[in-house]
């Protein structure tokens, strides 16, 4: 699990509740600005909750297309600059020398523009050529039904603060094999898919992942670049997210809580045989 303590800040709050007031010490889940690096150079800057901050890194680049094998991966390190007050920025270190930082940040900032098209989206995911997800896992309804309360027992953060977002990974017995919390759903799943690379697991052919939240297109395009065959989450997915996960033939289940789901694409993973309409 994260360093508690580095995702937490105490701040003096003033509570009203049923005509009465009281001041005392609250907790807030902690937000900083990570940036990361690429040979020195500056690629982006995210939002994120510290802790787990290289698999933050490493998840990033590998579910955004910018390295495609571990081994890419010189090293990876926590640099504080000078006069900083934190240690916010992780250098990645690329083995691959062809490798061009100056084009590729103009080429990340290009494609991560918000005018980009839903089209535009996938047809970039296309050209990266990903295998769809193993055709062949499964997973039962009812070990699927267990899973928001296993995610939820394990939000160390958030049963602080009430004010992180969650992604679970499982095994197919429902084994929560990692957890990552931060302020940002798809910085959740970076960490998790990080941890997962770094480890030398990917791809993730017998896992299922899940997130709270909602299940929008960045999350669902994640999951598919660590080959996850089943992404649930607990809130509705969006069109493109639908959209892509069908293209891609991924399982994709929204409104997973209360012992009821809703499955958008390929429901053969969790279901015997689709019912008769």
């Amino acid at each position: 699990m994260p360093d508690t303590q580095s995702a937490l800040v105490f701040t003096e709050v003033m509570e009203w509740s049923d005509g009465e007031s009281r001041r005392h010490q609250d907790r807030l889940a902690a937000e900083e600005p990570l940036e990361i690096r690429i040979d020195s150079k500056p690629l982006t800057v995210t939002m994120r909750t510290p802790g787990n901050d290289e698999e933050l890194a490493a998840g990033f680049l590998w579910t955004e297309g910018i390295i495609d094998s571990p081994s890419q991966i010189a090293e990876i390190r926590r640099v504080k600059p000078d006069g900083a007050p934190h240690d916010n920025v992780i250098s990645v270190e690329i083995a691959d020398r062809s490798f061009d930082p100056g084009d590729l940040q103009r080429n990340f900032f290009a494609a991560s523009s918000c005018g980009i098209c839903g089209k535009a989206s996938i047809d970039a995911i296309r050209l990266r050529g990903l295998t769809p997800p193993n055709a062949s896992f499964r997973v039962r309804p009812e070990l699927l039904c267990d899973l928001p309360a296993r995610l939820r027992d394990h939000q160390q953060v958030f049963g602080q603060t009430g004010g992180l977002h969650a992604a679970g990974l499982f095994d197919d017995t429902g084994r929560l094999l990692i957890l990552r919390e931060d302020i940002g759903r798809h910085n959740a799943v970076d960490k998790v898919i990080g941890w997962a690379l770094m480890k030398g697991l990917l791809p993730l052919a017998n896992c299922s992942m899940m997130v709270s939240g909602r299940g929008g297109f960045e999350i669902v395009q994640k999951a598919v670049t660590a080959g996850i065959p089943v992404l649930a989450s607990v809130s509705a997915p969006s069109s493109l997210a639908v959209r892509l996960a069908r293209e891609m033939s991924l399982t994709l289940i929204g409104f997973l809580r209360d012992h009821r789901f809703v499955i958008y694409s390929n429901p053969e993973r969790c279901l015997p045989s689709e019912p008769a309409t």
